[in-house]
């Protein structure tokens, strides 16, 4: 396997957006993925990119592993005629982490002035040292397509002249314009071997956050935390004027700079915030070293929400506005918005299969929670799927509903009252301009979808005003888009009770034809590996014939998600050494599950752990080919199942994923009310992943009909 070299053909490419996917695209297939980059700017202190892969990916290296060595190192080595000490003292620092990888993703240098003209030479020389396999990363911005690809071309002409191994080039930050433009003329530069990329233009990226400008200009952080802080800065305010001047000016997203005895500016630009008639400022900060007024300080401190970051910079006016102005973009390791919408420009127009393969990474059988999460959203994006978001207020399923579009990982419809939840939008400053919003009150589909119910559930003594009144509610409501074709599948509950989101459901879209009962599975993401528990948020106690029917449904979801089921069912004993009620059902359950489906590898009753430890396996059911090997872990009632995967959960600080419904037409799942954003991002996928699976049954089914259609008139 050879390591990856990322380089930038000059200042100011944004290899950064091309570092974080490849970095996530190896991660998810490989589980040791190193991190590397020639020089550290301090030897205590990581750069921003370093900073955000070793938080994201979770490295265990220490930090003088991800450097080779420090820019002063660096200069003196030059400075001195050493050239080629300075790249043995790097290569040797690269192969020292490369031992402790399958591969490492190399980030090269800054083009931070240590030796101008010759960076990109310098580059190249380390890639090739180190055996890597080189991507150069081209400066589209500002730039016309020839421009850009004359610049591509001199890339390709260096990289040729010294041999090295050229795996791809991308052209980032073309305008979307030109994207058409670059691609054609790059092919003329091609080989039958080389392949470029083409990323656009996207203004969220190449503006600063807050928080950028906070540690660029290492300013006092007087008010504002977390969300204040990821706030993007469009544009800079100097605000001098008297206050109906100065707010002719304010425009969405600005920073505005005054001084900070400018009390009136101050709660001019806080009004002009939380105003539904004025546009959103991003933040304030003071100059000149000065403080709010003792009761202007009292009056921000009382108000109940504020999004406006407020800092404190030193200097004067002028000098902030300079230094400003030499603030680059980067992504922190606490911008989730930016590393999403990162992540979803590469996924988007880099063919990530077709890299890898060419990277030919070996892969590995652990699966680490990130590998998994990154398959689920891989998986998603291969065929959009409609997603109904029931829960359209809540500031967690908006974050969610962000992350997933910016990814491009599912088509959303959110439900509530729009005018709501478009200003709560606004107040959180998310990017969800284009969201489908629907209101169950008004909507035009209501009527539809009340008589569809009505029709259903007749039989039960709802009558059509009965039916019409429960449309009003968004699960029901949801749940009416699922079944009648308006939505593939429907995630709610992280402000509803499991019965709330799921009884719906089991009224209209109903169960499978061989399935029983409706069951759940959570995905417990270990450190190294991904478990199926079933059930652990449905049926309470189930007998033995639906603990088979669990078992062999939770099985379904295994191989759904890429896990082979070896299939545990769970007991207080052992093979034939308990006695008692709770083992024989378990017992029963074995054997029914084996009769229906001979297919599969199951065991049971077995400890818990006997099914996952080799070696107790081996001790307590030595002939099993299950006991030491469980993927999928069925517990013989929801009270047992539930306690177990939350200390799972919290003892091994596993990744829970679920609970995940199984046995529906349609696929409709449930979230815990404590989830994060996350949560719902993954049960998301997930449920995309399900609607693909459904849709598939159906063409499959038709086939099948067509073909039996056609034999019969054959016949």
């Amino acid at each position: 396997m050879q390591s990856i070299y990322i380089a930038g053909a000059g200042s100011g490419s944004g290899k950064s957006v091309v570092v974080l996917g490849v970095m996530e695209m190896l991660s998810a297939v490989n589980r040791r993925v190193g991190f590397f980059r020639p020089f550290a700017p301090k030897a205590d202190e990581p750069d921003n990119l370093t900073a955000l892969i070793q938080s994201r990916y979770e490295l265990p290296f220490p930090a003088e592993m991800f450097y080779g060595c420090t820019v002063e190192t660096a200069r003196q080595l030059i400075g001195s005629g050493h050239y080629d000490e300075l790249i043995k003292i790097v290569m040797n620092k690269f192969k020292a982490l490369e031992e402790r990888c399958d591969l490492v993703v190399c980030a090269g240098t800054d083009y931070n002035g240590l030796i101008p003209s010759l960076e990109f030479d310098f580059n190249a020389d380390l890639a090739i040292n180190f055996g890597c396999s080189l991507i150069v990363v081209v400066k589209g911005f500002g730039r016309n397509p020839q421009e850009a690809v004359d610049a591509l071309h001199i890339a390709h002409e260096l990289m040729r002249e010294r041999g090295g191994d050229f795996l791809a080039s991308v052209v980032n930050g073309v305008a979307a314009e030109h994207v058409d433009a670059v691609k054609n003329l790059a092919r003329d530069l091609l080989t039958a071997t080389e392949t470029v990329y083409v990323l656009p233009h996207q203004a969220a990226l190449a503006r600063p956050t807050i928080s950028e400008i906070q540690r660029s200009l290492d300013t006092e952080t007087l008010y504002g935390e977390d969300d204040a802080l990821h706030q993007v800065v469009t544009c800079y305010k100097i605000a001098a004027m008297e206050i109906p001047d100065f707010l002719r000016y304010i425009e969405d997203g600005c920073l505005i700079i005054t001084p900070g005895d400018r009390s009136d500016i101050i709660l001019a630009s806080l009004a002009a915030d939380v105003s539904s008639s004025f546009p959103r400022v991003a933040g304030l900060l003071l100059t000149g070293g000065l403080r709010p007024a003792e009761t202007v300080r009292r009056l921000i401190e009382g108000l109940r929400r504020t999004k406006v970051a407020i800092l404190q910079v030193p200097t004067d006016t002028f000098t902030t506005v300079m230094n400003l102005h030499r603030v680059e973009a980067t992504i922190l390791p606490t911008d989730v918005r930016k590393i999403a919408a990162a992540l979803g420009l590469f996924e988007n127009h880099i063919e990530v299969e077709e890299l890898r393969r060419r990277i030919a990474v070996r892969h590995s059988d652990r699966i680490t929670p990130l590998m998994f999460e990154y398959e689920l959203i891989r998986r998603a994006k291969s065929r959009q799927q409609r997603i109904v978001l029931p829960e359209g207020s809540d500031e967690r399923v908006l974050r969610a509903a962000e992350i997933l579009t910016l990814r491009g990982v599912a088509e959303l419809t959110l439900l509530g009252n729009p005018d709501k939840i478009r200003r709560r939008i606004k107040e959180l400053g998310l990017k969800l301009d284009d969201i489908r919003i629907l209101n169950p009150v008004t909507a035009p589909e209501r009527e539809r979808y009340a008589r569809t119910y009505f029709e259903l559930r007749q039989h039960k003594g709802i009558s059509l005003q009965m039916a019409c009144d429960a449309l009003e509610d968004v699960s029901y409501f949801g749940t009416l888009m699922v079944y009648c074709g308006d939505a593939d599948g429907m995630v709610s509950g992280a402000m509803h009770t499991t019965q709330h989101t799921i009884r719906p459901a089991f009224e209209t879209v109903r169960t499978k034809p061989e399935v029983k009962l409706v069951s759940s599975v959570f995905f417990m993401c270990l450190p190294d590996r991904v478990l199926v528990y079933g059930d652990c948020a449905v049926n309470p106690n189930p007998n033995a014939d639906e603990l088979a029917d669990i078992a062999i449904s939770s099985a379904a979801t295994a191989i759904a998600f890429g896990i082979e089921p070896r299939i545990a069912m769970l007991s207080y004993s052992s093979g034939d050494s308990g006695k008692g009620e709770d083992v024989e059902k378990v017992r029963e359950a074995v054997r029914i599950a084996r009769e229906r489906r001979p297919d599969l590898k199951i065991e049971g009753p077995i400890q818990y752990d006997a099914a996952v430890d080799i070696e107790v396996g081996h001790s307590k059911m030595p002939d099993s080919e299950v006991a030491g090997h469980a993927t999928v872990l069925i517990f013989p009632d929801l009270n047992t199942g539930n306690n177990t995967y939350k200390a799972v959960q919290r003892s091994a600080n596993a990744v829970a994923i679920g609970p995940v419904l199984q046995g529906l037409n349609k696929p409709v799942n449930d979230l815990s009310r404590g989830c994060t954003v996350t949560d719902i991002v993954n049960t998301v996928a997930i449920t995309a992943i399900q609607a693909q699976d459904a849709a598939q049954e159906v063409v499959n089914g038709q086939l099948a009909i067509g073909n039996e259609e056609s034999l019969e008139a054959a016949q």
